[in-house]
């Protein structure tokens, strides 16, 4: 089956405000040690170890690692994390001023992602694939949970919404105001019912954590390439997953910084996007409201640009995204950038950062322009993935994000 219960490690209840820690990517190493910064329970200490090793040890280095699987160790010996007796789901509910999302917590089969029963929409990057392999490996264990997306199914969300009438096992407010709460599912009879019903429930997707389901992909391969049993019956056959269903799920801009001109003037620059778009100089910040139109930070001063109709006629699901766009009118033939996985000419800033994290980038001389897009649906992104497709790096910014150190899996 596509999801299965498992036996997962938890911080006792008076310590999950201490020990739950935003996800690892959506840090820089100097945001994280001041976020943990006196408190040792902080799992960052475990998914960003390098905040306790000296500045010139570069996070991929292997004490990173070493120093990432001695406290996790600490954490189980110690008992700020203990695991559960049997094999349970978990529901995980995210409330916040509009904002309630009910999903279910469980361990994925890496055969079904294999044969794309859980769909992807990104490539992956290889270092950044090696970076999370060699962290489970030295943890054996999988923390940062991939969040998932289904298409919404009534049986399933019933279920879920009986499995939080009672008080949380978990309660944690973040520091955004967003409440975090987890129940525990072990009784026989809801956890066969939940298998049942997310099998029901049809192909998943990838939303968020594409290099950590490919690094559990390559922890599971390269054990049964060693010869070790079967995946799908071993705890490294699976990789723990939260499912959403997809009406729930709210997707924020994806923005892009870059940081020259490639040789152009300010002026060169806007006369060569008239070529493709409407111009119109805003007097406050611009934050898309509709497709095809972009906001740009340059020198200063906001602009609205509107892609020319004519332009914006596309038929194919990636070609027709507005990151693709972009691309295609102003990053690859004005800036030269073409491949942005790679470039480092280019940044992306996340939507919850807003106009405001932009103009910083700009202003501090760091870039030189800035772009703001209107947000990538959600059935854009199915749509891509059910054409066996992928999205232009860094074309989703999915909002509220999980909290690591909630719930692990160990393998």
């Amino acid at each position: 089956m596509v999801m299965q219960p498992f036996q997962g490690w938890r911080p006792l209840p008076a310590l999950a405000a201490d020990v739950a820690s935003p996800p690892y990517d959506v840090l820089n190493r100097q945001e994280a040690a001041r976020m943990a910064a006196g408190n040792a329970r902080s799992f960052l200490h475990v998914s960003k170890a390098e905040i306790d090793l000296p500045d010139d040890v570069a996070a991929d280095d292997v004490r990173v690692y070493a120093r990432a699987g001695e406290t996790f160790a600490a954490f189980c010996r110690e008992g700020v994390l203990r695991r559960d007796e049997t094999p349970c789901f978990y529901v995980y509910g995210m409330s916040a001023p509009g904002v309630e999302q009910t999903g279910l917590v469980g361990a994925v089969s890496v055969a079904a992602y294999l044969d794309n029963r859980v769909r992807k929409h990104e490539h992956t990057r290889p270092d950044k694939v090696q970076d999370r392999t060699r962290l489970a490996e030295a943890l054996g264990a999988h923390t940062g949970p991939v969040l998932l997306v289904n298409r919404r199914h009534a049986a399933l969300e019933s279920l879920l919404a009986e499995c939080r009438t009672g008080p949380a096992e978990l309660d944690v407010m973040a520091r955004d105001g967003v409440r975090h709460r987890l129940w525990v599912v072990s009784e026989a009879g809801r956890v066969s019912g939940l298998a049942q019903a997310i099998e029901e429930a049809g192909d998943l997707y990838v939303a968020d954590g594409h290099h950590r389901s490919a690094a559990a992909t390559a922890v599971c391969q390269s054990r049964v390439s060693a010869g070790h049993p079967c995946p799908d019956e071993a705890p490294w056959g699976r990789f723990m997953a939260v499912c959403f269903p997809d009406h729930q799920m709210r997707i924020l801009d994806y923005n892009r910084v870059v940081r020259d001109l490639h040789g152009h003037s300010v002026e060169g620059f806007l006369e060569a996007l008239r070529q493709s778009f409407e111009l119109e100089a805003s007097p406050r910040a611009v934050k898309p409201v509709e497709a095809h139109c972009f906001g740009m930070f340059l020198a200063g001063k906001w602009w609205r640009l509107r892609l020319k109709e004519s332009l914006a006629q596309e038929s194919d699901p990636v070609a027709a995204l507005d990151v693709s766009l972009l691309s295609r009118h102003v990053l690859e033939p004005l800036l030269g950038i073409t491949d942005p996985r790679r470039d480092s000419r280019i940044d992306f800033v996340g939507g919850a950062r807003g106009t405001a994290g932009l103009e910083a980038r700009v202003v501090s001389g760091e870039m030189q322009v800035a772009f703001s897009l209107f947000p990538t649906g959600l059935a854009d992104l199915m749509a891509v993935a059910d054409a066996g497709q992928v999205m232009p790096p860094k074309s989703t910014w999915f909002e509220p994000k999980l909290l690591d150190g909630l719930v692990l899996q160990t393998f």
